[in-house]
């Protein structure tokens, strides 16, 4: 048996009601998401906000106003906000956002910072300030021998060791498989980390128990996978929750006490 935390990715930077038709976009949508998902058992949200045409953004006014309908609709459940460029923002960008709002969590992705190495220590350094929890993104080897150099060089303080192992892609498209986790892994080993994964496509569940089994906690949602094992719809965030704590349920795993 092993006890593991739930995050719920509940719509990404890309996806859009064309995708599924339950996908929250709205700062209100992405609240009744949220409490859903909370009353499912997911503990935590990992948030992102879109623009008016329903882009990807990372408006600071736009997150504020998300952060308080999540708070509002689901207040027992903890925030992480994303930094993911998604294509559109550089680094400046990354960094501004997480200036003006300093939260209390963030995702950053390794392999973006590392476009702007100053930028990265300035962003690192702001968050080890503020006290925001940063959770390292990291998609492969490649990330995490980056974030080996950045522990040694001192440019990512030490105490910093939460990360997320992304297996699969959304575009192109690659289907993530368990067997795909013990890359992370076994390029890890050394670091220390307290990891999560998350996983792309219909194997997502069958992943995720993997990951708690070998001692990781989990990220599920629309943001990685929409369909089911068998390959249909999911019903909405929340009915893929459920599902999964089930799951892990049945395979003898509980969830952490928050």
């Amino acid at each position: 048996m092993a006890e593991y935390r739930l995050m719920v990715a509940p719509n990404g930077a890309r996806r859009g009601r064309g995708d599924h038709p339950e996908l929250p976009v709205t700062p209100q949508q992405t609240a009744a998401a949220a409490a859903a998902c909370y009353a499912a058992g997911a503990q935590a949200l990992h948030l992102h906000v879109r623009d008016d045409a329903g882009r990807h953004s990372l408006d600071a006014g736009r997150y504020r106003e998300a952060l308080d309908a999540v708070r509002e609709s689901a207040p027992g459940m903890a925030v992480q906000i994303t930094t993911e460029s998604a294509g559109v923002y550089d680094t400046s960008a990354q960094f501004a956002c997480l200036e003006a709002l300093r939260p209390a969590a963030a995702s950053v992705s390794v392999r973006e910072m590392a476009r702007d190495t100053s930028i990265a220590t300035r962003a690192y350094a702001l968050c080890a300030e503020a006290g925001t929890q940063v959770q390292h993104i990291l998609y492969g080897p490649d990330c995490i021998a980056q974030l080996r150099v950045w522990y040694q060089d001192g440019t990512v303080p030490g105490a910093m060791r939460d990360a997320i192992f992304v297996l699969g892609m959304y575009s192109p498209p690659v289907l993530a498989h368990p067997d795909g986790l013990a890359a992370f892994r076994d390029a890890a080993a050394d670091l220390r980390l307290n990891w999560t994964a998350c996983a792309f496509g219909r194997h997502e569940h069958a992943c995720l128990l993997a990951a708690i089994a070998a001692g990781g906690d989990a990220r599920i949602g629309f943001e990685n996978n929409i369909e089911t094992p068998e390959g249909g719809l999911l019903a909405d965030n929340a009915a893929s929750v459920a599902a999964f704590v089930q799951a892990a349920r049945d395979a003898g795993h509980r969830l952490k006490e928050c």
